[in-house]
């Protein structure tokens, strides 16, 4: 629902949340709230969402997603979060997103901080702000954030008056573009450690120490790295000659923290449910983390192992009660291969029950072959929805470069079946750009396409419904750390974009050309996208600088602007192709070699070499190639 037009405050007041509690008052005026787009995002006060007294609690923790509501809301590590830390009875965890441009405009003019959601208080007021950093396009929303807070940006200039700035998330597995922002990082899963850092804090404020005392006791839980307690050093080239720690009582390596038994950790059983539509409108059940299958291009296949299910009793309890709190239509299974997952078909038996009652079920990443399409055909209204298949790349051998594990056999019959089965429309996902690809390579990807088109076409003519449609989708590859193709080289943007002309032009020439489409990704997100996933510390002052200038919501095709970002690394003399054009050694330093997150280097050395050579890893449950997540005792990998 939409709140335009309506006195927001006398709404609020209203809020059968806030019986009991003293009354909110917002942040913004109504004429305010009236004025920009979409003024739901601001007002908080969800069904479901938590209310206490501020007064009454110790620690006061700002969850922040920085980018918009819609996506933010939609994202369940931060629901996680905010179910665990207000389980706690001293602990009150509120929200806080990025303000879209018309309202940042007008925050930035009359000065208003920026505020929680929950009770509408300035976020500079917190003991904490716990950052989400999910993909790098977000970093300089993460500036926005601290500057509409007016909290310093750099960690060294914040006093005791701040609130302790902490990041988490994928991105934090190479914190170093970001280190100069923030007072800590988290790596890994929230569940182990968070707990700890709290009562840490806590007592540490009863004693009356100071923020520098606090990071300097916070570094020694595992899992935090406090950048202001290490240093850097150069060679002459550009590489890093050293990270050192820069006191002896702060660990020269951070480890990444797993949580093994996810069944028995919280997990949100009345999840939030936003006023207005955002881009997961539906209850999330995490099925699983990790992934069995090691595809080399795959940061999250690597840094979330080993891989553990969650109990199947677990699941159904959770997805009857989430459904009951939130009243959503739609229940989505999360997870990197949800066809690995060893109990699906007792799942989707018992979630067909709710279809029954008019919920839809959405099952993403599946694989295409027998089983998972009759899953599908069971569960998706076939004549509306299409297929989706990742191939990543057109060719056998460049598919055994990424150790996709697909043959072209097996495309080709899931897409049969699928035919044969009712479906007409299959989107195919490919990457340009890989590492070893050639021109042969990338004239491979229509190829393909035409092949299933044309599988379509074998179908008896009164059996079929009309013409198919494939629908071809390329993005650039971007190596990231913690994968076998940290090493490898970018490219420039106009070699991008000569790539994927290559294959229009293919695709012309092909057959069943009418029943195809392509659509591209621009070049120019690409080419910084590599700079900021594998930069080190000097690509700090590229991201304030970039953030003065403007450059905000950069994940966004309508607010990105190179032009500025280029003079950004132009006028802080940092070299774009330092970063991206190289093939770096595999005894360069790298900056996130100080982490460690369960997968070794010398196995990450390994499949490198053998992506080099073409050759196939087998997945987890095949067989265990050592990478080095046994340590963990647990998952796929326990007792293999």
């Amino acid at each position: 629902m939409e709140l335009q037009g309506k006195n927001t405050s006398e709404l609020l007041r209203g809020s059968h949340h806030n019986s009991g509690k003293k009354e909110r008052k917002l942040a913004l005026s109504d004429k305010i709230l009236l004025s920009v787009e979409k003024p739901a995002r601001y007002i908080g006060g969800e069904v479901n969402a938590v209310m206490k007294n501020p007064d009454q609690v110790d620690i006061r923790f700002a969850m922040c997603f920085p980018d918009v509501y819609e996506i933010g809301m939609s994202h369940l590590g931060l629901q996680i979060l905010y179910d665990m830390f207000n389980q706690r009875e001293d602990v009150y965890c509120e929200r806080v997103y990025s303000p879209w441009h018309d309202l940042h405009k007008i925050m930035k003019e009359r000065q208003i901080p920026l505020f929680t959601l929950e009770t509408q208080s300035p976020v500079r007021e917190m003991d904490f702000l716990g950052i989400t950093i999910q993909y790098e396009m977000c970093y300089t929303n993460i500036l926005q954030i601290l500057d509409l807070s007016q909290i310093p940006l750099l960690a060294a200039e914040r006093t005791e008056e701040d609130p302790l700035v902490i990041g988490g998330g994928p991105c934090a597995y190479n914190p170093e573009p970001l280190a100069d922002f923030f007072d800590m990082f988290y790596i890994g899963e929230g569940e182990t450690r968070y707990d700890d850092l709290l009562n840490l804090y806590k007592a540490h404020r009863t004693e009356g120490g100071s923020r520098q005392e606090f990071l300097r006791r916070a570094c020694q839980i595992p899992g935090i790295y406090v950048p202001s307690l290490y240093e850097t050093a150069y060679q002459e080239d550009g590489t890093i000659a050293s990270f050192t720690p820069k006191y002896e009582d702060v660990p020269p390596t951070v480890k990444k923290e797993v949580e093994m038994d996810i069944t028995h950790t919280p997990y949100p059983r009345k999840p939030l449910v936003p006023f207005l539509k955002v881009t997961q409108d539906r209850a999330v059940l995490e099925i699983q983390r990790g992934c069995i299958r090691g595809c080399r291009f795959c940061q999250a296949g690597m840094i979330y192992r080993p891989t553990r299910e969650r109990d199947v009793e677990m699941l159904k309890e959770c997805a009857s009660e989430m459904l009951r709190a939130s009243g959503h239509e739609e229940i989505s299974l999360s997870s990197l291969s949800s066809s690995d997952y060893s109990q699906l078909s007792e799942l989707i038996d018992f979630l067909m029950g709710f279809k029954e009652k008019g919920v839809n079920i959405s099952l993403p990443s599946l694989r295409i072959d027998a089983f998972s399409l009759d899953v599908m055909g069971k569960v998706q209204d076939v004549r509306k929805s299409s297929l989706t298949f990742a191939p990543e790349a057109g060719s056998q051998r460049l598919r055994d470069v990424i150790n996709k594990g697909l043959t072209e056999e097996v495309i080709l019959e899931g897409a049969g079946l699928a035919f044969e089965g009712g479906w007409q429309k299959v989107k195919l996902y490919f990457m340009l750009g890989l590492p070893t690809e050639t021109e042969e390579d990338q004239r491979e990807i229509p190829r393909l396409a035409e092949k299933i088109a044309r599988r379509y076409y074998e179908i008896p003519k009164e059996q079929r419904k009309g013409k198919c449609q494939v629908t071809i989708s390329t993005s650039f590859f971007v190596p990231k750390p913690f994968t076998p193709f940290q090493w490898a080289p970018m490219y420039d943007r106009d070699e991008y974009l000569a790539r994927a002309r290559i294959v229009n032009e293919e695709m012309k020439a092909q057959l069943n050309r009418k029943s195809l489409k392509y659509n591209w990704h621009e070049a120019d997100v690409t080419v910084l996208e590599g700079v900021l996933a594998r930069g080190d510390r000097r690509i700090g002052p590229v991201l304030a600088k970039a953030y003065e200038k403007g450059c905000l919501f950069d994940s966004w095709s309508e607010s990105f602007h190179n032009e500025l970002w280029m003079e950004a690394f132009q006028e802080c003399g940092v070299s774009i192709d330092f970063y991206n054009l190289r093939t770096r050694s595999t005894d360069e330093i790298l900056p996130w070699d100080f982490i460690d997150c369960g997968v070794s280097k010398s196995f990450l050395k390994r499949e490198w070499e053998r992506a080099q050579r073409g050759e196939v890893t087998p997945n987890c449950r095949q067989q265990c190639s050592g990478c080095g997540a046994a340590q963990f005792q647990g998952g796929v990998c326990y007792g293999g």
